[in-house]
């Protein structure tokens, strides 16, 4: 197998001050990228600022030999968005790969959630992922090749208690890369999502300190390397990460049942009979589009 390298190939990295951004910088900038390294130096909670974080970055980047420049732009607004890629045009000439990373939390249970507790979380992952791919994709086009990867969340796939915020935001993401896989099919653009699950300040106060010690930043960077690298040719999916595991997830669809012929009525009671078949997921595959389900009501199209 060839070496995975990013010579001549520009990386962007939001959030990457530290923690797993940080992580994907940092390797980026080993196999041989141009990085841009974004970080508002904010707090957990997304208060307040600082260069120090990116600043520090680009200083180890640069002394093992690599490139890399600093942005400190917030991703939570479009101006914004469009400071860090040009951060990425200007320097080095290209946008080639973007790492949606940044984030922020303030976790309550649904009914403690304050409506600015729901819009700063929303405005930073959904939002800024909105406002940083943008003018990225715009770039990529024109050079008809790119790699994005946004960072969803088991959280926002699976739940948990008290985030209600972050898992709206990191499943809206995965219905973003979804439209966006339909949208730059022609341009050799991938795009996939990562759900990672490591050692970082969001995560401090939640793991078992055993487990922290174990879920270290580095085991979710070669999953990042890969999915932006120009070998990885998949696109539209969802990894988990953790630990060093790494599988797939996906949103599936079973096939279910057609009750009816499209015209006559179908009542609550048609439900309850034929629930066990509904739920069922037996059979269940991903499907590439909306317009993909629509199949399994062909039989429908016959009986006219």
């Amino acid at each position: 197998m060839s070496e995975i390298r990013f010579d001549n190939k520009v990386a962007i990295v939001t959030g990457a001050g530290a923690g797993l951004g940080k992580s994907y910088a940092l390797e980026f900038g080993r196999r041989g990228a141009k990085v841009v390294v974004n970080d508002l130096g904010a707090a957990v909670d997304g208060s307040g600022s600082s260069h120090n974080a990116a600043d520090l970055v680009v200083d180890e980047i640069k002394k093992a030999g690599g490139q890399a420049v600093s942005n400190y732009d917030s991703v939570s607004t479009a101006e914004g968005g469009e400071k860090i890629v040009n951060t990425a045009l200007d320097a080095f000439g290209s946008a080639d790969i973007l790492v949606n990373n940044a984030g922020i939390v303030r976790d309550h249970s649904f009914l403690k959630l304050t409506e600015d507790e729901w819009d700063l979380v929303i405005s930073v992952h959904l939002k800024g992922a909105y406002n940083v791919t943008k003018p990225a994709l715009a770039s990529m086009r024109e050079k008809n090749y790119g790699r994005v990867v946004f960072t969803s969340s088991g959280v926002g796939l699976y739940g948990n208690f008290g985030q209600a915020n972050y898992a709206a935001a990191k499943m809206g993401l995965i219905g973003l890369m979804n439209t966006l896989v339909i949208e730059s099919i022609k341009h050799n653009i991938k795009l996939n999502a990562i759900a990672p699950n490591a050692a970082s300040r969001m995560t401090e106060k939640v793991l078992p300190p055993p487990l922290f010690e174990k879920l270290k930043p580095e085991h979710i960077a070669p999953m990042v390397m890969w999915l932006a690298s120009e070998q990885n040719q998949d696109t539209g999916m969802i990894f988990n990460c953790m630990g060093g595991w790494y599988s797939r997830t996906a949103i599936m669809c079973a096939s279910g049942i057609i009750i009816g012929d499209g015209s006559s009525t179908v009542t609550a009671e048609d439900i309850q009979k034929n629930w066990g078949v509904i739920k069922s997921l037996e059979g269940a595959r991903p499907l590439t589009s909306i317009g993909e389900s629509f199949g399994y009501v062909a039989p429908l199209l016959s009986k006219q």
